[in-house]
């Protein structure tokens, strides 16, 4: 479903230029749902926007379902982004609109009729247990609510794709686990294929059935979560972190 061939991504800075991926390969089957983690810098948020060229590629080439997205025009590029839903830490709802205007929104943008736009955006809120906050504003709803919306709006399109942007790192551990049983439902209920960055390992171990550790913009270790066994020292410092730590943790530095 999503295919990255030595995609990598420079940005000019003041004298000098930033290497925030270096080139990398990663291949994500169908309806799974791949882990991206890593301290902040590392180049995840990166490669996450690069899947839906949120970000251009400085090389490589990224598919999605077999296409290529990095030799398109705009216009055919905003068709193939409908395959792909976007959630973010900080929800971007819109403060004027009602719920259910925010998720329409996202079909607005698509170009469907008003009437369509109506009917799905309802459906979206129904599916993650909105229906009775369809005309409340951003500063009525909790936090978990406003990602629940955020939610709705990614689906709205009927994505085929799910990328999550530190999607609960704002949230209390009671709603982020409420907001991770939601994806995980959607995941196994539709066949959703998610990405998610994170630096929480928790939230890796609940929903991700594979995850890349990245580390200075360079992929350094590939996990089957279901029988983690780390390589690198950044990846052994994330699942030392899930059990807890102690005065004999290493830290990744440290082995500088």
């Amino acid at each position: 479903m999503i295919e990255l061939l030595q995609v990598s991504k420079s940005f000019a800075g003041r004298g000098e230029t930033v290497h925030a991926l270096q080139a990398t390969d990663l291949s994500i089957p169908k309806g799974k749902v791949y882990g991206l983690l890593g301290f902040s810098g590392a180049g995840k948020s990166t490669l996450l926007r690069l899947i839906n060229r949120l970000e251009e590629p400085t090389t490589g080439i990224v598919r999605i379902a077999g296409q290529d997205l990095t030799g398109l025009s705009q216009a055919d590029l905003r068709q193939a982004r409908q395959q792909v839903g976007m959630i973010f830490q900080q929800f971007n709802l819109l403060s004027s609109r009602t719920a259910l205007e925010n998720v329409a929104f996202s079909l607005e943008i698509a170009g469907l009729p008003a009437a369509q736009r109506q009917s799905r955006a309802r459906d979206a809120l129904s599916s993650v247990g909105l229906s009775d906050k369809e005309q409340a504003y951003p500063a009525q709803l909790s936090g978990g609510q406003k990602q629940r919306v955020a939610i709705a709006r990614a689906l709205a399109t009927a994505p085929k794709i799910l990328l999550c942007d530190e999607a609960t790192s704002a949230l209390d551990p009671h709603t982020a686990l409420s907001i991770l049983r939601l994806l995980k439902q959607l995941n196994q209920e539709r066949g959703m294929t998610m990405v998610m960055v994170t630096h929480d390992i928790k939230v890796a171990n609940y929903l991700c059935e594979h995850a890349v550790i990245l580390e200075k913009g360079k992929v350094v270790d590939r996990i089957d979560m279901s029988q983690p066994s780390p390589q690198s020292l950044l990846g052994k410092f994330f699942f030392e972190t899930a059990k807890g730590w102690t005065d004999q943790t290493v830290l990744p530095q440290e082995d500088a």
